[in-house]
């Protein structure tokens, strides 16, 4: 009689304190990056000096600090709302992405209104072409928030799916975000205020919260959901 062969499966191999505190450590970064970011533009613009300058002032709350700190708050390890409870941190991220929108759209119809004013064209750049598509799909991306809010009311039936979708398309909506704020510094009022080395680094700052929620996202929560699915 041949003894049995069990097949056991290897314990996870244990992480080193190093990395786990280097990757915390560009978490708080990114917290830091997309704070300072945003108070910087508001500053560049002087709100109120006209109307155009609160246009990058909504903008900037809306894309680079709202949009971010709503799904960085969902990081096991950086999130600025660990002590909060998954449900807790849903609702806040609802109410951050909604904040967003309409930041958004007070940004959207500063612009509008300025360039009425001005008597200039509208959507003459990639900025605001990808802008605009942006507030779209980021419009669609709440409708399917609230139907993970509210899945019975919405009827869903495949949360999980949607679950997935709704990870994959937030991160496809933020990577816009953050191109359209890219897009904006080639513009001829940014381009008149920062120039050089300076404009490089302004160029850097937008695209380390981006790779932050990326490798969060890729890491933490894709390869669970489609486990669950």
């Amino acid at each position: 009689m041949q003894p049995l062969e069990v097949d056991l499966v290897p314990a996870p191999a244990r992480e080193p304190r190093l990395t786990r505190w280097l990757r915390r450590g560009s978490g708080i970064l990114a917290h830091l990056v997309a704070l300072g970011f945003t108070i910087f533009l508001t500053v560049l613009s002087r709100p109120g000096t006209s109307l155009f300058s609160w246009h990058p002032v909504f903008m900037a709350l809306a894309f680079c600090l709202c949009m971010a700190e709503s799904i960085l708050l969902f990081s096991p390890e950086y999130s600025l709302f660990l002590f909060c409870s998954r449900k807790a941190r849903i609702r806040l991220h609802w109410a951050g992405q909604t904040l967003a929108i309409l930041c958004a759209a007070l940004g959207l119809g500063f612009i509008i209104s300025s360039k009425i004013r001005s008597e200039l064209p509208h959507l003459e750049s990639w900025h605001s072409w990808v802008g605009v598509l942006t507030m779209l799909v980021s419009g669609g991306q709440a409708l399917c928030g609230l139907c993970l809010l509210c899945p019975r009311a919405a009827r869903v039936s495949r949360v999980a799916r949607l679950k997935l979708y709704h990870l994959t398309c937030g991160l496809v909506v933020y990577l816009m975000a953050t191109v359209t704020v890219l897009l904006g510094m080639y513009s001829v009022w940014f381009q008149a205020q920062i120039k050089g080395a300076a404009w490089y680094l302004c160029l850097a700052l937008p695209l380390y919260p981006a790779l932050v929620i990326m490798h969060q996202i890729s890491r933490s929560y894709l390869p669970r959901k489609k486990m669950e699915i």
